[in-house]
């Protein structure tokens, strides 16, 4: 009896810290796209980890990247969170973003916790739900 009460205990706790952390990392991700919304680049890019700040150097070309390769995510309609999960010891958040013409995407968010917090370390691009396109 012991024995199932510990592990019931543990298996709460383990579920409250992994829902916890889905809730850090939808946070994140939804600051970084009010950010794009507002046109704050400048804030949009704290959240992007130290090697997508290398790559793209400045918050502008951050900003000009992402206009033109993600324009769902710098203008959405909508976003919702789907699942979180582990793939090859890494985080991956999938979200969905209908655009402003009514179109839904799928992307994937790597994420990376580093000591100030989570952070994106990549966006993929997995399709469009719409048949139509």
């Amino acid at each position: 009896m012991n024995r199932l009460l510990l592990a019931l205990s543990l298996s709460v706790g383990l579920a409250s810290d992994a829902f916890a952390q889905s809730a850090e990392i939808e946070a994140n991700i939804s600051a970084q796209i009010q950010a794009f919304k507002a046109d704050d680049f400048d804030t949009a890019f704290t959240f992007a980890s130290p090697n997508i700040q290398r790559l793209f150097q400045t918050p502008e070309n951050f900003g000009v990247m992402v206009k033109r390769g993600y324009p769902m995510v710098w203008r959405p309609a909508d976003i919702r969170f789907l699942e979180l999960r582990e793939v090859a010891g890494a985080l991956w958040q999938k979200v969905m973003i209908t655009d402003g013409a009514g179109r839904v995407h799928i992307l994937d968010y790597q994420m990376v916790a580093l000591e100030n917090g989570w952070k994106i370390n990549g966006v993929q691009l997995l399709g469009n739900s719409d048949p139509a396109t």
